[in-house]
């Protein structure tokens, strides 16, 4: 898929229409913006070791500045082409994952599933389907620290919402929403609790255990009670789509609600069917039982890929072939990923990200407990951008949160309890995680931002309410 998938077929005039600069330009802009800042912000690194459980951590009050290492033009593209080298293993897996979901395309028994679950469904209300759906994935991502995996689930879950007669934007929700709800409500994911905790020194206790379940199921119900709310106006009022008005091209769109009903499910559909619920099963046994990540997961798909192809009919060559065009679809969205992550390497090329955690930590001195525990969802919301990664922004910052929480009067878990909101919900709206959801699902990034963007709000707001009452009852 290309980013021309989303053509805009209003008949405004040129002139008088603000045309999105490409998600590319976007980017490229993002990574010039940081290299600047390197010539900017003064250069400065805390010293770091290993704890005994093997996490590198940065050692408090260790803060010093260095030499000057300003990031210059050649280095700007450096830093994007050492993005896609260290990306790699996310680009491949995204790749491998939609040639799976583009074979199934291929030998018709996506379109007849899709077709099955619509005479299936009935008068049966979606709703209950994407709620439950939207919890599984939100469970996954609490407990065990789902996220990336589900980069492949993108185009199934557009695919199912098209066919039930939402939009895309539906589709994508029901995914990303739920997972990374779960993911920042985190109750044992041990990329962000299980870090920040032990380096924070701590044990999660028996009653902050209870207050994550709860948080858990207030914001997921805030997110599914989101995503339903949009689904059902679009179903009233299809031109209430965000998406209305654009020409989305994705997952064999094109055939109406009818023509599904009508295709019929033949011996190989079925049992390429069986084969999806099977990959799907092992997916997540793997990441749970056997701690399965992107590299184990690009391999499942790429045998799932074969197999379907064998069972669908295909030859050697028609696999290839179809192989092809699926990753031509997808390698637009893919490269995203390796273009976003040059974000980051610039600012660690200029060595900035310490100054910048030094600085916001700043805020904290001669603040009161709660206007503390405020400020430090603030801080870990900013720093999220700058350190993209549960387990590294969790190692880099609590050795300096959780000390100073100390001095605060604010107990280590709720230290915690702010790193993980702020690293988790941020995901969501980030110009990385936002470029990223956007490129592998083809939704316009003007059109995926004004509808996350007031959830976001919302969550946010539920934040500092929640740490606020964590301090109140002395978690």
């Amino acid at each position: 898929m290309t980013e021309s998938a989303a053509v805009n077929t209003e008949n405004t005039p040129q002139q008088h229409h603000f045309r999105m600069p490409h998600t590319y330009v976007i980017i490229f802009a993002m990574v010039a913006i940081c290299a600047v800042l390197t010539w900017i912000i003064p250069a400065g690194v805390f010293d770091r070791t290993t704890s005994a459980a093997g996490y590198t951590t940065v050692v408090p009050g260790s803060y010093h500045q260095v030499e000057s290492t300003p990031v210059g033009i050649v280095g700007i593209f450096y830093s994007i082409e050492q993005g896609f080298v260290q990306a790699a293993d996310i680009i491949f897996f995204i790749i491998f994952a939609y040639g799976f979901v583009s074979m199934m395309i291929k030998n018709g028994s996506f379109d007849a599933l899709m077709g099955a679950l619509i005479r299936k469904t009935g008068r049966l209300s979606a709703n209950w389907i994407f709620a439950i759906i939207m919890i599984v994935f939100g469970i996954l991502g609490s407990t065990m620290g789902m996220s990336e995996e589900t980069y492949g689930m993108y185009p199934i879950f557009i695919g199912i919402a098209q066919a039930l007669g939402y939009d895309a934007i539906v589709g994508v929700s029901i995914v990303s929403i739920g997972v990374q709800t779960g993911f920042a409500s985190a109750t044992l994911n041990p990329f962000t609790v299980g870090v920040a905790n032990a380096v924070s020194g701590i044990s999660m206790t028996r009653e902050m255990l209870w207050f994550r379940l709860f948080c858990f199921v207030l914001f997921e119900g805030v997110g599914i009670f989101y995503v339903l709310r949009y689904a059902s106006m679009i179903k009233k009022d299809p031109t209430k789509s965000l998406l209305y008005g654009t020409r989305f091209q994705h997952m064999g769109e094109g055939k109406s609600r009818d023509e599904l009903t009508s295709i019929r499910m033949t011996g190989r559909n079925v049992a390429c069917g069986i084969t999806f619920v099977v990959v799907f099963a092992l997916m997540v046994w793997g990441v749970i039982v056997k701690g399965w990540y992107i590299d184990e997961l690009a391999v499942l798909f790429m045998i799932s890929m074969v197999v379907v192809g064998i069972i669908g009919g295909f030859n050697a060559n028609q696999i290839a072939e179809t192989f092809v065009d699926g990753a031509r679809e997808m390698i637009f969205g893919a490269m995203i990923v390796g273009l976003a992550r040059g974000i980051l390497i610039t600012l660690q090329s200029g060595q900035i990200i310490d100054t910048i955690l030094y600085g916001l930590s700043s805020w904290l001195g001669g603040a009161g407990k709660y206007a503390s525990g405020i400020i430090m969802v603030v801080i870990q919301n900013i720093m999220n951008f700058f350190i993209p990664s549960g387990s590294g922004q969790a190692a880099a910052v609590m050795p300096i949160m959780a000390p100073l929480s100390d001095l605060l009067g604010v107990s280590r878990q709720v230290a915690v309890l702010a790193e993980t909101f702020g690293d988790g919900y941020s995901n969501m709206f980030i110009p990385t995680g936002v470029f990223t959801i956007c490129g592998i699902s083809g939704v316009p990034v003007d059109k995926w931002y004004p509808y996350i963007a007031k959830l976001f709000a919302v969550y946010f707001v539920l934040q500092l309410v929640m740490i606020s009452v964590a301090i109140g009852i002395g978690l």
